[in-house]
């Protein structure tokens, strides 16, 4: 089956089961909106696409940097025009610069922005532009004058944008380029008028939520001076939101139009941007020399955030003493900060120190309830110190508020093998495989989990979703 096809019909798919399981009819809803697509049709495609995007991408799995990304979209979605609020966040493990919103809600972030942005409100900026794009359904009212059906074409657009999203910027383009029923001249038009009102939307938002609006033109030219750095291979995002200097003057001007005001950088986004820039050094002693460095040369709350970053590079080198030395002082300053907090227990669980670590990671729990980087952190200590069946309880309990984690389901399945929970593993397993579009493997998982069951809830509870898997296996042609 084409791809796009496939991407198409899966959305379908998914609409009519959701409406059977509330016992509804399966009919599209129509909104009004013309040739557009409807939003709850947006929505199961665009989950559809993730379940191609996970299988083709590097997802990064870093639990604070998540969380962190995640309160920063939704502070932008609460100010925003979004009508279905119902954000999906992947965070994409690449050094490149590049923000993607998709269709149903779906935002992507590579890390590579997260470095490259000097502040909060620059990063901010990218992705209240985003936002924007969704809110005005740039992606679906492009197709309203098409000729072909505008499902169609977005199902061809959705599938190009895997390519895009993921690195593949020219084969990606091609793609979405022939999902285009319209003229050329037309279409670029219309991206025009696009890029235009996400531009205003977006700062307006981000102005909105709080942050300087000169982070709009600020991010412009860190994305400028990457182009002239790497010559005709501009960032990803450039690929599809072309930079010139009046859109960079634009920004400026329209920056100036707000009243001024004093805006103060959050030191969480520097704490968060040391801590993607450390992932990309895979040598320990190297990002030791490398943070020295830079805190000796930084001021402010970067060279907080190159302190920190030297303790987690130091606990990498295993040099523990010293770790604890620079991050006391920090901790002492800051005892309720939950970054610090959890660098602390990183060295006490490198130096075995099981108990310590669990007693403070519990604390914590208590404290903020569902918090994902503490729950993360305490199901690794339980898993450290061999506590397997606390971990499979705490982790099986967090998987119900983080039902799409892909990293947590993998991790899920690990600890439940260890603790002997067979019917969990492969529940565990058969979600994993679900979210990365692996229909087969997860139907086997299924039906393993369902030999195990230990009574009739539990029974039908399996069937229900076997039931699902198959139909959505079907759709994407993998049954």
């Amino acid at each position: 089956m084409n791809r796009y096809l496939a991407a198409f019909i899966l959305g379908l798919c998914l609409l009519q089961v959701a409406a059977h399981s509330r016992g509804q009819t399966a009919a599209i809803p129509d909104f009004g909106e013309g040739n557009a697509v409807p939003l709850s049709q947006e929505y199961v495609m665009g989950r559809a696409w993730l379940m191609q995007f996970r299988r083709q991408a590097p997802i990064l799995s870093d639990p604070l940097i998540q969380d962190y990304t995640e309160n920063l979209i939704y502070r932008l979605a609460a100010s925003s025009q979004l009508r279905d609020r119902r954000l999906e966040v992947v965070l994409v493990n690449a050094k490149s610069i590049n923000a993607f919103a998709v269709p149903g809600g779906v935002v992507g972030v590579h890390n590579g922005l997260i470095l490259a942005a000097q502040s909060e409100a620059q990063m901010a900026s990218v992705l209240g532009h985003e936002l924007a794009h969704l809110s005005q359904r740039h992606f679906s009212r492009s197709q309203e004058n098409a000729k072909t059906s505008g499902k169609l074409a977005l199902a061809g657009l959705l599938a190009g944008m895997v390519a895009v999203a993921a690195g593949g910027g020219e084969a990606g383009m091609a793609a979405i380029a022939g999902s285009q029923a319209a003229s050329q001249d037309a279409s670029l038009r219309y991206s025009r008028l696009h890029e235009q009102e996400a531009d205003r939307i977006g700062m307006q938002n981000l102005v909105a939520a709080g942050w300087d609006p000169r982070g709009s033109a600020g991010m412009f030219e860190v994305m400028q001076a990457e182009s002239r750095k790497y010559g005709s291979r501009p960032p990803e995002f450039l690929l599809t939101h072309p930079l010139t200097e009046s859109r960079i003057a634009d920004a400026r001007n329209r920056a100036g139009q707000f009243p001024p005001r004093m805006y103060q950088d959050n030191p969480g986004f520097h704490l968060v941007r040391a801590r993607v820039e450390l992932s990309f050094i895979d040598d320990p002693a190297v990002a030791v020399a490398h943070f020295r460095k830079k805190r000796k040369e930084s001021r402010g709350a970067e060279a907080v955030a190159a302190q920190y970053g030297l303790v987690l590079a130091l606990t990498d080198n295993g040099n523990y003493g010293e770790a604890r030395q620079l991050l006391a002082p920090m901790r002492e300053f800051k005892p309720e900060n939950m970054t610090y907090a959890l660098a602390e227990t990183e060295i006490d669980l490198a130096e075995e120190q099981y108990d310590l670590a669990i007693e403070k990671l519990e604390r914590g729990v208590k404290l903020v309830p569902g918090n994902h980087p503490i729950t993360i952190q305490l199901g690794k200590a339980y898993f450290k110190a061999g506590r397997y069946t606390e971990a499979d309880q705490l982790l099986t309990a967090h998987a119900k508020l983080k039902p799409t984690n892909v990293t947590l389901w993998y991790w899920l399945a690990e600890v439940q093998g260890l603790a002997g929970n067979r019917f969990g593993l492969h529940q565990s397993r058969a979600e994993y495989f679900f979210l990365n579009g692996a229909m087969k493997p997860a139907l086997e998982q299924l039906n393993l989990a369902l030999k195990l069951a230990p009574d009739n809830v539990a029974v039908e509870r399996i069937n229900r979703r076997l039931a699902f898997f198959h139909q959505v296996g079907k759709a994407l042609g993998q049954l």
